[in-house]
């Protein structure tokens, strides 16, 4: 698996048992780590993905019980597609239907058939049909069946001004190459297996996004090192002069941040050390984690954070 594409999307919501049932119970992902944001340890940071927990299937959320709902704008985005075999889509229409998912009807995208559809906050969602795609890595333990589980992410589609200069980032320091462009669509792709595109597509509205419930907080794409990372920060302040922020230590990942010339907030993550860490793999979500710097605080994070079943 290459190492570009994307790592993970971090996304905003309200009420974390209601996040949980949608992504576990309807979705069918694994949840994989349930820790806390660490700049505001009194919310939850959750993570899902597929059993396999690989960078390019993980989508994690912090959760506020009262989060107002975002607004949308220029600079933000406005999908996160996951990959499905081609014959999934009928069964997945079929479980939106049943499970009063709201989606819309299926539609041919890119020569690829793509069902679209909303979480209980309004943030925008594909399911796109691949040929050929015979085994999903999903969550075992779900009724889904294999064959039909989401199978990480296809892409990322981004709402901003100007295509032309985020497609330079993307292609200069994040390893995409620009496969296809139209008039208000371009499309960027890596060879990752999962995790491999960004759709750029042109806004006009104007107005900025207000972050809330339903909003993507930022995308991560993949760094295969410290050393890597590095590079692509340098990179990024040579030819762009941007400055990402100085490395920090997420535990499962180290990140560097920056806001890329349309408004998105992307982060630079390492594949390392992985979700195992402090966690057996058969053992990943089901206790409260948190990093060295809080654990001296747990108590009291505990008895602030509401119970998850």
């Amino acid at each position: 698996m290459s190492g570009h594409g994307i790592h993970h999307v971090t996304a905003m919501a309200r009420g974390a048992q209601r996040n949980v049932d949608f992504f576990t119970n309807v979705l069918g992902l694994r949840l994989v780590k349930k820790t806390v944001n660490f700049d505001d340890p009194s919310t939850y940071h959750l993570y899902y993905a597929d059993d396999d927990v690989r960078p390019g299937s993980v989508l994690t959320f912090f959760p506020w019980e009262n989060a107002a709902p975002g607004r949308r704008g220029t600079g933000e985005t406005v999908e996160t597609a996951f990959r499905v075999s081609e014959e999934s889509i009928g069964y997945w229409l079929a479980r939106f239907v049943e499970k009063g998912v709201a989606h819309e009807a299926p539609v041919k995208r890119n020569g690829l058939r793509v069902l679209t559809f909303t979480d209980l906050d309004g943030m925008g969602y594909a399911l796109v049909g691949i040929p050929g795609l015979r085994h999903a890595s999903g969550n075992a333990e779900g009724d889904i069946p294999a064959e039909h589980r989401l199978a990480g992410f296809e892409s990322v589609t981004l709402s901003v001004a100007d295509p032309a200069r985020t497609a330079a980032i993307l292609t200069e320091i994040l390893g995409f190459e620009l496969v296809d462009r139209s008039e208000d669509r371009w499309l960027l792709r890596t060879t990752s297996e999962i995790g491999s595109g960004v759709d750029l597509v042109q806004s006009t509205a104007g107005n900025r996004p207000q972050l809330g419930a339903g909003s993507v907080h930022h995308v991560a794409f993949r760094a295969s090192s410290d050393e890597a990372q590095a590079e692509m920060a340098r990179k990024l302040r040579e030819r762009f002069d941007i400055a990402a922020t100085e490395q920090m230590d997420r535990n499962y990942f180290r990140s560097i941040y920056f806001r890329e010339p349309g408004g998105v907030l992307f982060e630079i993550a390492t594949d390392e050390p992985g979700f195992a860490v402090d966690e057996a793999p058969d053992a990943l979500g089901r206790d409260l984690k948190l990093p060295s710097f809080l654990e001296g605080r747990r108590a009291e994070i505990e008895a602030v954070l509401p119970p998850l079943s």
